[in-house]
């Protein structure tokens, strides 16, 4: 069994990914923000307890016709875009307020640092670990 497949650092890994969904969806509402009728949106919010019901283990994509691209599901979340109701809407009916989305792109980057340095200290304590033991 790898280190990188103790739970712990499956969670770590998709959270990780769900900030990198999520920071692409903010990134799109900037880029409409002047976009007469876009709406805001948002990924629903990642819970650990979500990810403890999941199992990932050797899913991959079936090939069903030859234009289609083999892969398997490592790199995926279960991220769900999602429309947010704002109380703010322009006159063309655009809902994105920048404030918000540089405050919510600023957390979460925040957040995605604190998760990879959780799991690069916890690699580094296993590697320490298993060092000492020789």
């Amino acid at each position: 069994m790898a280190v990188t497949d103790v739970p712990l650092f499956q969670a770590l890994k998709s959270k990780m990914l769900w900030h990198q969904t999520r920071q692409g969806v903010l990134a799109e509402n900037i880029a409409n923000a002047d976009t007469p009728g876009y709406g805001a949106r948002d990924v629903k919010e990642y819970t650990f307890a979500e990810h403890i019901g999941r199992e990932t283990f050797g899913l991959s994509t079936l090939t069903t016709n030859a234009g289609h691209l083999t892969g398997t599901l490592a790199g995926q979340t279960n991220a769900k875009v999602e429309g947010r109701d704002t109380f703010e809407v322009t006159p063309n009916g655009n809902s994105v307020n920048l404030e918000e989305q540089m405050m919510k792109i600023t957390e979460n980057q925040m957040d995605y640092q604190a998760a990879t340095t959780l799991y690069t200290k916890g690699l580094g304590l296993i590697r320490k670990a298993l060092s000492k033991s020789a």
